[in-house]
């Protein structure tokens, strides 16, 4: 990898900015499955691929900052 690829990281982030953005990120999980539903409600199909496309996603950065975090019985997001 060249050095003009390797990510410039600054390591500053405090765990509570780290907390923060899982509160940020469990809280968006919730609305979008919220939308979810709507849209099912409404047969809006494409809503529907859209919220559960989000919500999964959002699962995935839900699990990483709690592995980050070192929660308990939190396993390797990328297993």
């Amino acid at each position: 990898m060249s050095s003009d690829s390797t990510p410039h990281r600054s390591y500053d982030r405090s765990w509570e900015e780290i907390e923060q953005m899982l509160n940020r990120a469990e809280l968006k999980r919730i609305e979008w499955k919220s939308w979810f539903e709507e849209c099912r409600k409404n047969e809006d199909r494409d809503g529907m691929k859209e919220a559960a496309r989000n919500h999964k996603a959002l699962d995935g950065v839900v699990k990483t900052l709690k592995w980050t975090l070192g929660e308990v019985g939190i396993s390797n997001p990328l297993d």
